[in-house]
């Protein structure tokens, strides 16, 4: 197995945790390389879920190493309570297997009121912000006044580096958005007292996975979210804060770009977005409410329902372009059992022309129609193929014009929320 990069390639929520988490067993470390904890990772082994939002998905694997790397925000908060949780069923997350990047940037609570106070402002043209924070974090980095994970060593720099943000923080909080401000003493003190248990986790994370490669070992990077909420290449502003591409997990990670040598997208069988933006083959019928049930669409993070649709190959075309897909993971391919019939949006109407990739001006894919080729639907329980020989002939058809339509090969298929339930070709 090579170094390989895990990311979504639709609009997250594809089912990347399970794939991780399987796919760590052939590695030797895995890294997250963007986002925060608006995202959460589903992992279920044995009957027992497990949901993760900072932590990567192999930490269930006892002999990983797992890093959390520079390019990721993170929450204090939510970090200690994923140990805690983690540590309280048995799993090992000591600061021997388990690290984070003393360039990571750390979200503070003015990070949440401003992404909350904001979304309140917005009314009728909400983004669909978790409110966790992740976006005004990720600008304080770019504005070089973010406060990061190594700085937790200098308690003066803290309280410095907080004071200074609020000045201008509050002022915003208070004349503008008409929210309370927040004390800079009672912000940096309350990060203090937390610095004692994260401390022992900041590691030299370009180190360690220079380590791995050293001594032969496979790194797995896990990205968050999905191709389509990219920052500079999804469905601006309907977009997360950061870059979800596979090209950002060597910066993310701290590594080389050769270092990346195997891409696997995660597609749904079918499509799902959460929050605003547009979504060319959503369906608002009993056919969308059927798969949003049956593939228990609710978001494990906010527990939002999520919106559903058909499969669209046009936005799994671009995102093979922009990824270099070499892989695909098809999940969620069982909730597709009892529809009569199975539609592929293939590609989009759209001012007089039929497009094979997404228009890319702003809001344009809101305004296109989506072109669908029909397939036989099936009804025999696949939950127990463990073979691809084992698919009923029209299951088999569908992933093989999947196949056909992005020029990737589908590799893994997942026919059940477990662990095992996943057929290898």
């Amino acid at each position: 197995m090579a170094n390989t990069v895990i990311i979504g390639a639709q609009w997250g929520d594809e089912g990347k945790g399970k794939i991780v988490d399987m796919l760590s067993a052939q590695s030797r470390a895995i890294v997250r390389f963007q986002g925060g904890n608006n995202a959460g990772h589903t992992i279920k082994v044995g009957g027992e879920e497990t949901i993760l939002h900072l932590i990567p998905s192999g930490i269930l694997h006892t002999d990983k190493i797992c890093l959390i790397g520079n390019g990721v925000v993170l929450d204090p908060h939510v970090f200690l309570e994923e140990v805690d949780h983690l540590a309280a069923r048995g799993v090992d997350v000591s600061p021997a297997r388990l690290g984070i990047s003393k360039k990571t940037h750390l979200i503070l609570p003015y990070h949440k009121s401003l992404d909350q106070a904001r979304e309140v402002r917005r009314a009728g043209h909400k983004i669909g912000t978790t409110g966790r924070g992740i976006g005004p974090c990720y600008e304080d980095k770019a504005a070089r006044v973010g406060l990061r994970a190594g700085d937790l060593a200098a308690p003066d720099l803290v309280r410095a580096k907080v004071a200074h943000a609020l000045q201008e923080k509050n002022v915003l909080l208070r004349e503008l958005y008409k929210f309370e401000p927040l004390n800079p003493d009672a912000v940096a003190e309350g990060l203090l007292a937390l610095a004692p248990r994260l401390i022992p986790y900041l590691t030299d994370v370009e180190a360690r996975l220079q380590e791995v490669q050293r001594q032969g070992g496979d790194i797995l990077f896990e990205g968050a979210q999905g191709t389509h909420l990219d920052i500079d290449h999804g469905t601006y502003p309907f977009v997360t804060s950061s870059n979800t591409v596979a090209g950002n997990a060597a910066a993310g990670a701290g590594t080389a770009p050769s270092a990346l040598t195997r891409v696997v997208g995660i597609v749904k069988a079918y499509t799902t977005r959460v929050g605003s933006g547009p979504f060319p083959t959503e369906l608002l019928d009993d056919t969308g409410s059927y798969l949003r049930t049956q593939g228990h669409e609710f978001g494990a993070t906010t527990g939002r329902p999520r919106r559903c649709g058909w499969l669209d190959a046009v936005v799994l075309r671009e995102s093979v372009r922009l990824n270099g897909l070499t892989d695909i993971a098809l999940t969620k391919l069982d909730v597709l059992q009892n529809l009569p019939a199975l539609q592929i949006c293939v590609a989009y109407e759209y001012e007089g022309r039929r497009l094979d990739y997404p228009p890319q001006e702003e809001g344009a894919l809101a305004r296109v129609t989506p072109v669908y080729e029909e397939m036989p639907g099936f009804e025999e329980d696949i939950a127990a193929c463990a073979a691809f020989d084992e698919l009923p002939p029209p299951v088999r058809a569908y992933v093989e014009r999947i196949e056909a339509l992005t020029g990737v090969r589908v590799s893994l298929i997942s026919v059940g929320a477990d662990r095992r339930q996943t057929i290898v070709r």
